[in-house]
């Protein structure tokens, strides 16, 4: 049980566990998506090429996107003080999406379309 759920029910709970589980799916099914293009680093590998397929049709960072569901429903379920590093990991990976479409728009010129067609 929670600090959250003494005050909202054990609702919070079951929240947070749909919601990690969202997160982690979406990172595994962006990450199998992206393929050899996949890489921790902000500029993309020489053999990558612009995925626009699976969650890459409507979301530029599924993976950031995912992780951030991931922590905020683990944070729903163990601690709302969890919360707050959260909240700065998504701070960063918000900064750590920016420079890689710097990186992007530089290597691919149909980024930038692509960019307008999607969300984060």
């Amino acid at each position: 049980m929670t600090a959250v759920s003494w005050f909202f029910g054990s609702g919070v709970t079951r929240l947070g566990l749909l919601v990690a589980a969202v997160g982690l799916s979406l990172m595994v099914w962006a990450g199998v998506t992206m393929g050899r293009s996949l890489s921790p680093f902000p500029v993309p590998p020489r053999e990558a090429e612009l995925v626009e397929r699976g969650p890459y049709r409507l979301l530029r960072h599924p993976i950031y996107a995912g992780g951030f569901l991931f922590f905020l429903g683990l944070s729903l379920v163990f601690s709302a003080y969890g919360l707050v590093p959260t909240a700065i990991l998504g701070l960063f990976w918000i900064a750590k999406a920016r420079l890689e479409e710097r990186h992007l728009v530089e290597r691919f010129p149909e980024y930038a379309d692509y960019r307008g067609r999607t969300l984060f």
